[in-house]
Parts: structure tokens; sequence; C-alpha cells
């Protein structure tokens, strides 16, 4: 990931539209990935057994035709509620939940009715009717797992959700998207150029990201329904980190138009900037949003080395969040109000949760590799972020709860910066 990121300064070292805001650009890139020196943490890691939040469930009732859709449309529900956590497929006639009723498929079209059972009283949790088509048989599993999850737990799950990721299977970083299993991989941008810093916008129809395509960092919107994209920040020096906020009227971004990469909030529709950070001779980056939008989280290095600060929407007030660990950078507020953020614990970086109103923190990896970009599913348990290891930078799903992690990026490459989508 380090070589991504190189290629990615070195370039936009030679872009720039003005040339004294070079420095300002290098830092800020460097506070986003984390690139300072080392300091020591004995923070320790702390989670829960799988065995206490994951319940057995018995789909063996739900009977299933025999046809390649139908075989898919199993296999995909059964991986789905083994890989969310919430869920383990038990043996037939055991399990703490089942699931009854029958799939069928005719003229193109599948249909499955069933019913999810608590098997200790005996409870009828769920009863329901799905239908869509042959070809849409993962996505109808997805529908199913996330109606289970919710059933059970009261808790919506994500197989349905999507991510956007950077990749460079080619010789440029590109957008694509990719269910939230890793599978169905799809190429959104085009632009033969470097891509970095995507972000969804709240009704998961839309995204920005910043891209080189022009020449310059500069801001885009891409509507993914239409693909029409619309350059919305080309503003002298440093247009990067655009981040929206929760009820989609306005953006927090990165600029250094007036000199130094600074904190700003635009307004979409009347394109009016607020400026929120004036920090002379330091940098800013990585905003994210409170889930009220009352507040943005966002590193800065004014201290010497990037560390998270909370600033009020209004600005009139910002307070340092770490102090832990010498690097802090990309963090990411997540639904339950808790943030997640890289840091440098030791030789590499781990994934640290925080509560911003209490300071306490909680560290969630620890194996020898390299854990960036987090980002929050919005079901507030599972996490997507980046694995570097031996030159190699794959896409993860962190569970919060059992500390566990799968890969996520299927495909040769290097992959980078997953954001995972609303609902």
């Amino acid at each position: 990931m380090v070589e991504y990121w190189y290629s990615i300064l070195f370039h936009g070292m030679t872009v720039m539209r003005n040339l004294t805001l070079k420095l300002g650009l290098i830092i800020a890139i460097f506070i986003s990935v984390g690139m300072y020196p080392v300091r020591e943490s004995n923070a320790q890691v702390r989670v829960r057994k799988a065995a206490e939040i994951t319940s057995p469930i018995d789909i063996s009732g739900l009977n299933i035709a025999g046809d390649a859709a139908s075989r898919s449309f199993r296999q995909t529900l059964v991986d789905d509620l083994n890989r969310f956590g919430w869920f383990t497929v038990a043996a037939p006639g055991s399990g703490a939940f089942r699931v009854l009723g029958e799939q069928t498929v005719a003229d193109g079209s599948m249909q499955v009715r069933l019913e999810l059972v608590r098997t200790a009283n005996r409870e009828s949790l769920l009863r329901r009717t799905y239908s869509g088509r042959t070809a849409e048989a993962r996505n109808l599993a997805h529908r199913i797992h996330d109606d289970l999850v919710q059933a059970a737990t009261g808790r919506r799950g994500i197989a349905s959700t999507t991510l956007l990721m950077i990749g460079n299977r080619s010789n440029a970083k590109e957008m694509y998207w990719v269910d939230a299993d890793g599978r169905n991989l799809r190429q959104v941008t085009h632009d033969g150029s470097i891509s970095v810093a995507p972000a969804w916008a709240p009704d998961g129809k839309r995204f920005v990201y910043t891209s080189f395509v022009g020449g310059f960092p500069d801001i885009y919107l891409v509507d993914l329904e239409s693909g029409r994209r619309e350059r919305i920040a080309a503003f002298p020096g440093l247009n990067s980190s655009a981040a929206f906020s929760p009820d989609g009227t306005e953006l927090a971004l990165i600029l250094s138009k007036d000199g130094n990469p600074e904190l700003y909030v635009r307004n979409l529709r009347s394109g009016r900037l607020m400026r929120l950070t004036h920090t002379r001779y330091a940098n800013e980056a990585s905003p994210s949003w409170s889930p009220d939008g009352r507040r943005i989280v966002y590193v800065s290095d004014s201290t010497g080395a990037p560390h998270l600060y909370v600033v009020d929407r209004d600005g009139k007030e910002s307070r340092r969040l770490t102090r832990r660990g010498r690097d802090n950078v990309s963090p990411d507020w997540g639904p339950d109000g808790r943030i997640i953020l890289s840091s440098r614990r030791g030789p590499h970086y781990q994934l640290v949760l925080i509560d911003p109103d209490t300071g306490e923190e909680m560290v969630l990896t620890s194996d020898p590799a390299d854990h960036e970009d987090p980002s929050w599913a919005p079901d507030g348990r599972h996490v997507a972020f980046t694995r570097s290891s031996g030159g190699r930078s794959a896409i993860y799903m962190l569970d919060t709860l059992t500390g566990s992690s799968v890969p996520l990026s299927r495909t040769e490459g290097q992959w980078y910066s997953a954001v995972w989508s609303p609902r």
C-alpha cells in the first residue's frame, strides 16, 4: 500500500495548480495514510467470544429445488449465515432457530415461502413470501438473510449492502463496486488516472471521490443509476476527503486554496463554503461526521504528529481526541457513536475503537500487518479495512464483536480504501 500512496504523492506534486501548496499536499496525504515515526502503546485487545453472540440456525426445513439457480440461492444463504456472525448453520434437527418453508422456480422466476421459528418456545418470528428472477438468486438470498437477522436480533443484516473500493488491476487506480460478500465485482470509473477517498451519499445512490483525471486533485460526484459524473470542487490546490453530512445537504472536505490544507463545509445547494479550522503551519485530513451531524472528527498534525480532533459543526469548539499512538489517522464515525481509526502501535497500523465522549479505547487487531482505511458497515458491528502485508493490499471485513476477519477482495490486484454503503 505504501507504493500506492507514493504514486499519488509524486503524481500530485507534478500537477498542483499552485506550486507553493506542494508541501501541504504531501503532508495531508501522509496524514491520511499514517506515514509517521512509531511510538509504542500498551493498549490491549478485548473481544467477545463468538459463542456469546452467535446462534445456531437449522435451515434443513427449507426445501430447495434442484436447478442451478436454486443451488446458487441456497449456497449464498448458507454463506451469508456463516459469514456475518449472527448465526452459524446447524446440523439438521438442532439449532436455536429453525427455518421452514419451500423454494420453487417457474418460468424464470423464483419464489421462497419461509418461516423463522425460535426452537425453545416454537415462537414464529418471521413469516414471509419472497419472489424475484432466477438471475437474481443471490440478491434474493441476501435479502432473506438480512430479514432473518432482523427478526431474530432486532438489527437488520448487511448482506444486501455494497462497498466501493479502489483497485489497480491495470496501471490506473479506479473505483470498483462489490457486494458485501466480496462477489459481483463491477468497475465504476474509467479515468485512467489516480482515484482516492471515496465516500457514499446517505441515499446510497451517489458517491464522491477525488480524482486526478483532469490533471489536478479535484472532487467528483457520481450518480450510480445514471452514470453521470460532475466535478463539484476544483479550487486551486488540494481538493480531497469529501464526506456527506448525514442529511446529505452538506460536504465536509479538505481544501488548500487558502494555504495549508484546512477543513471546510460546503452547502451542496448554495455552494457556500464555511471554513472550520485555522491551524497555521499544520494540515488537516479525513473528516467524518457524527451520526447526528453536529460534530466532525478529523486528523490534524498541529502537534507535530497526526491525531484525531473533534470540532462542532459551526467550528466554534475543537478538541483533541487521541492521546495514545503516534499516528492516528483515517477515522470513521460509526452509527452507534463510536469512532474507528487506524493507529500505529508498534511497527504496524492497527484498528482502534474510541468513544469520543469518554476517550475510552479498544484495540481490535494485533497481527503483524498494516490495518488501514476502516469503514463502518451500517449495522455498527462490522468494518471493512485495508490489510497490507508482504507487498500486497487487500480488503478485509472485521467483526468488531468477535475479532474475526475474512477477506472481501477476491480478484488479483491491489485493493484499498473500501467504504461501506448505507442501507
